[in-house]
């Protein structure tokens, strides 16, 4: 189930002349080697218990590929660049591509409300859909309260009880009615920045309603068949992941070193769906981060909007500054940029799921990216979220530069 925990789990629980752009990019070869990066994920591995994590980069001087690990802990199969994976919030982006275009289209504006196309479905608890955008949904400024944070919910898919659960089928109206019995996170619509995956839950039902057809069909039609992606798609009652996939382990939220791991890869992806069910993988994860940066897949107005970026916080009521998500972070709409150590900013999508963290991230023309996945989710002293930043700023960061930052 996407979360949003503090700090680490806040990601929780993303035309045949595109296509012939995206797949034109050489092969690795010894020129392009990336050792920091090879490195970076050794440790993952090696110090931090992660089963297994690849990488791979696209820049100027072509494509390199890289693994540690193991994609199967009980036959020791190696990981490798096609395989598929779960990729939790990443998937927001692509709910929220398929929104803009609509609006490009003139079907919907970003202004309009909720109650215009849901009418009746958010009120409670101080929520009014006739106040909430569709904007608001997108960069988690509605304030609707995250339904992965609902103690009840919580304590039926973390920890053991998750075993049980693990199969468990929502309809998008259960998990929005799940957020919607909990207070709203801040008073009005755009006085802050809360992460809630029921607030793409809400997007992906409009998406539906709007339309006349499933986001997981609108996905396929406007964004996997225009880019070739080969190995993505959003799921529906499907509890396994079809073709060639990594095993996907947790400690079901365990913190004490040593915490049991479990194979989790089977699991409902209805708890996630619009806000984190999609599947992907590695490569097509470039493409899709890559065409989202250079503006292929929308027309200039939308692609602004997509960029608008706001901060990842709430001002509290002494005037104060309060994180709410990952530090360093500003959000646009489905995409983020990240300040790392060495203060340089990256821009892209990234998710956690139960049994994996997923990142694509580059520089803002897209020239330049790295994809990560590591096959589990660690909330400890070793925890996923600063392992994937480490993979990521061995890219980004000069060596020198990291050591001066520490």
């Amino acid at each position: 189930m996407t979360r949003s925990l503090p700090s680490t789990a806040g990601l929780l629980i993303a035309a045949v002349a595109l296509t012939q752009a995206a797949t034109s990019l050489p092969a690795a070869s010894a020129s392009t080697s990336h050792p920091q990066v090879q490195k970076a994920l050794e440790r993952a591995v090696a110090d931090g218990g992660v089963p297994g994590m690849v990488a791979e980069v696209r820049d100027r001087q072509g494509r390199w590929f890289g693994s540690a690990g193991v994609a199967d802990l009980r036959t020791g199969r190696k990981r490798h660049a096609q395989e598929r994976f779960r990729i939790g919030s990443a998937a927001k982006p692509f709910t929220a591509t398929v929104v803009l275009q609509l609006a490009a289209e003139g079907r919907l504006s970003l202004d309009d409300t909720v109650d215009k196309w849901l009418p009746g479905l958010v009120k409670g608890n101080g929520n009014d859909g006739g106040a909430i955008t569709v904007r608001h949904l997108l960069n988690h400024t509605s304030g609707i309260f995250n339904y992965g944070n609902d103690k009840e919910e919580f304590a039926k898919l973390s920890g053991p009880a998750w075993l049980e659960h693990r199969y468990d089928v929502y309809t998008p109206e259960q998990l929005v009615k799940i957020g919607l019995r909990n207070a709203r996170s801040f008073e009005a619509p755009g006085d802050g920045f809360v992460y809630s995956n029921t607030g793409y839950i809400l997007a992906g039902m409009i998406v539906e309603k709007v339309t006349g057809r499933t986001l997981a069909g609108e996905i396929e039609r406007r964004i996997v068949r225009p880019l070739g992606l080969t190995g993505t798609y959003l799921p529906g009652r499907e509890t396994g992941i079809r073709g060639p996939h990594t095993q996907h382990y947790s400690t079901l939220f365990a913190t004490e070193t040593g915490a049991k791991v479990h194979d989790v890869t089977g699991q409902s992806a209805t708890t996630g769906w619009a806000a984190g069910g999609v599947i992907s993988t590695v490569g097509d994860l470039h493409r899709f981060t890559g065409a989202l940066l250079r503006g292929t897949l929308l027309p200039p107005a939308q692609q602004r909007e997509m960029f608008t970026m706001v901060k990842t916080g709430i001002t509290m009521p002494d005037g104060t500054w309060k994180d709410t998500w990952i530090p360093g972070t500003t959000y646009g709409t489905g995409v983020f940029s990240w300040t790392l150590a060495c203060g340089v900013r990256v821009w892209g999508i990234g998710g956690a799921i139960t049994g994996g963290f997923s990142f694509a991230m580059g520089t803002r023309d897209g020239k330049h990216l790295i994809a990560t996945n590591m096959n589990v989710d660690l909330y400890g002293g070793h925890n996923s979220l600063d392992m994937s930043r480490a993979v990521i700023e061995a890219e980004f960061c000069p060596p020198a530069s990291r050591t001066r930052n520490k």
